[in-house]
């Protein structure tokens, strides 16, 4: 009578090098997902740049002139909890449950970093650009990446206007020492 550890596990149908090679031919960058959002974005007209390695988390696009950066997560890696498309693989279970968690754990510690220095960040889930719910995630990112960037133009706006104050302050301050200098006082 098999244990309830054996029960879990399932024979894999690949031998180890067959696995090994399959993994290693999975790669994070350009993936399918992040090509079909990045011509999207394109054809709405916005310019980006690709996997910045300046940014922590080297995120898949990054837009400076709204100060977004966007991450396209595969639901299996980063563990899309609810997703139909996110399953626990049924061979060594307890090695890819930590792995999904350490992946979560930096995205969030990324996360924290990139809003540190000011950056708004966009998740966009890889089974949300499938077929059904595609055209309605382009258009959430799309008005997300707008609304970032009328944020960021809004506040770089004020922080000119804080400097400029500043800088007529500073003047008239140092008119002030002139005329009290020419007076001598």
């Amino acid at each position: 009578m098999p244990t309830e550890k054996q029960s879990e596990t399932v024979p894999d149908v690949l031998t180890p090098d067959q696995r090994h090679r399959n993994m290693a031919a999975i790669h994070s960058a350009s993936t399918k997902p992040e090509l079909k959002l990045r011509r999207a974005l394109w054809r709405l007209g916005f310019r980006y740049r690709v996997n910045d390695k300046k940014l922590p988390g080297k995120p898949d696009i990054v837009l400076p002139k709204y100060r977004t950066v966007i991450f396209i997560h595969g639901c299996l890696w980063h563990g899309h909890q609810g997703c139909r498309y996110y399953t626990v693989p049924k061979t060594n279970t307890d090695f890819w449950k930590a792995k999904i968690i350490r992946n979560q754990e930096r995205d969030q510690e990324v996360w924290r970093r990139l809003e540190a220095k000011g950056w708004a960040v966009i998740i966009i889930w890889e089974c949300q650009l499938k077929k059904e719910s595609y055209k309605e995630s382009v258009e959430r990112v799309s008005s997300e990446i707008k609304r970032n960037g009328e944020a960021y133009q809004s506040s770089m706006a004020q922080r000119r206007k804080i400097q400029e104050e500043y800088r007529l302050l500073q003047r008239e301050q140092r008119m002030r020492l002139v005329t009290l200098k020419a007076k001598g006082i």
